[in-house]
């Protein structure tokens, strides 16, 4: 078995792992990529980008088909194909994956090693059967697959995830859709859109990661006008006939129904993928979750020279997270035992559906004796009316000592804008009166932030 030392070895080349790379290399450390799988990153092959591509192709037809209410007549059905749609999706996807490829390619070549890694001691790894890397410090950031039940895989070639969708040469005609987190809505919207008849079931009432009860009813009655939706749904039984999917359940309307898909569409969420890793022989302490406990300033696993980010922490599975991460484990990692917090950001998070979802900071929860919360609602906000995407609902949440912004959950036009300005005013430690002293040009939909902002000081 050929022998190999690095100052730090990298498991997986993903968003975290190049991060964590290039962090490495500043320092003035040496650094090993390890990579089983194909390079190229989740948010490229299988996550961010496909699906938005998806998403805009399906706003162009629901833009194309409701044109009406402005005055606009378009002559005939709108027609979609399929097979015209998947293969732009497929080849503008290939072009995103071919920068990171191209990224890749750029490392020296003494800088990577193909292989499956493994631990054999706390800063020691075996990659498949052929290298063993002795390493001042590892970073794991072998990122995350998507999760199915075990209930649903006799359901065999029938059964999808999010990565098969994206493989796809046409548009299937009926596809049920289990989730519906930010992957299910996004594709379960998406295919509706583009004529697909699409079912999306979930469980114990749970809609696009919203937490305040309130914006989640909003988003919820939004959603149903357009496609079947159930966040607590009934299902009987799921069962595979031929080429097709039968499933059972108790329909909103509270009657019992039995149809028939072509694929069921599994959004159940997605898994670290640390199973292969045998954390045991590095001493890793793992919960009964299979995950490690670490420092979300620093990365590092208990004391040992093991540092973890991106999808593989399951902590905030986000690009701009797996990046910020990344470089914080592999600078921790060059200079260990020195280890220092990184800067951490306003956490955010965006549901690219239409309208959107967006979360921000804290959501306080019923705590109304420390919080107050503003709210808009966004049926008569200008320029929301002007445009006809008036519908959704913003809250916003500040302290009653003093007076500072902590959160914001929403469901409205454009509100991946809006949850930006909120963030970084969060970053900021603003108050409610701060924010409002700031510039609001009119008429955009910003404005319904200082609609919002003014009913919190309101109450402050």
């Amino acid at each position: 078995m050929r022998e190999l030392k690095t100052d730090v070895a990298i498991i997986g080349a993903g968003t975290a792992g190049l991060a964590a790379y290039r962090a490495v290399l500043r320092e003035g450390k040496q650094a090993l990529l390890i990579e089983g799988g194909p390079y190229g990153t989740t948010c490229a092959r299988v996550g961010c980008m496909p699906s938005k591509l998806l998403i805009a192709a399906a706003h162009a037809a629901h833009t194309a088909s409701h044109t009406e209410p402005f005055g606009i007549h378009v002559d005939g059905p709108i027609r979609v194909e399929g097979r015209e749609v998947m293969a732009r999706v497929k080849a503008e996807r290939d072009r995103f994956v071919g920068f990171v490829l191209d990224s890749v390619e750029n490392i020296p070549a003494e800088h990577k090693l193909l292989g499956y890694a493994r631990f054999v001691g706390s800063n020691v790894l075996e990659v498949d059967a052929h290298t063993r890397v002795q390493a001042h410090a590892v970073v794991i950031a072998t990122g995350s697959t998507a999760f199915v039940p075990p209930s649903f895989r006799e359901l065999g070639d029938r059964l999808v995830v999010n990565d098969d969708v994206f493989e796809w040469n046409d548009l299937p005609k009926r596809v049920a859709v289990f989730g519906p987190g930010v992957i299910g809505l996004e594709l379960g919207q998406a295919l509706s859109r583009l004529g697909v008849d699409v079912r999306i079931f979930g469980v114990s009432g749970s809609l696009g990661g919203i937490n305040d009860p309130q914006v989640r009813q909003a988003a919820k009655k939004i959603f149903q006008k357009e496609f079947y939706l159930d966040p607590d749904a009934r299902v009987l039984h799921t069962k595979r006939m031929g080429d097709e999917v039968e499933i059972k359940y108790i329909a909103l309307d509270n009657t019992e129904r039995t149809e028939r898909f072509d694929y069921v569409l599994m959004a159940t969420g997605r898994r670290p993928m640390l199973a292969g890793l045998d954390l045991a022989q590095a001493r890793v302490n793992v919960a009964d979750s299979g995950l490690p406990a670490f420092n979300k300033l620093t990365m590092q696993i208990d004391a040992l020279p093991i540092f973890i980010a991106g999808d593989a922490n399951a902590d905030l599975p986000f690009l701009h997270e797996a990046s910020d991460e990344g470089h914080i484990a592999g600078r921790n990692a060059a200079n260990f035992p020195h280890v220092k917090a990184g800067q951490r950001r306003a956490p955010l998070s965006v549901v690219f559906t239409e309208p959107q979802i967006a979360t921000v900071g804290l959501y306080p929860g019923h705590d109304k004796s420390h919080y107050v919360t503003g709210t808009l609602d966004f049926t008569n906000q200008g320029r929301s009316r002007v445009i006809l995407e008036n519908h959704g609902l913003l809250h916003i949440y500040a302290e009653k000592e003093t007076g500072r912004f902590v959160g914001a959950q929403m469901v409205g036009p454009r509100a991946e804008h809006l949850v930006h300005l909120l963030a970084w005013a969060l970053q900021q430690k603003m108050t409610v009166h701060e924010m409002l002293a700031m510039p609001f040009y009119h008429p955009v939909i910003e404005e319904g932030l200082r609609t919002a902002l003014r009913d919190t000081a309101r109450q402050l």
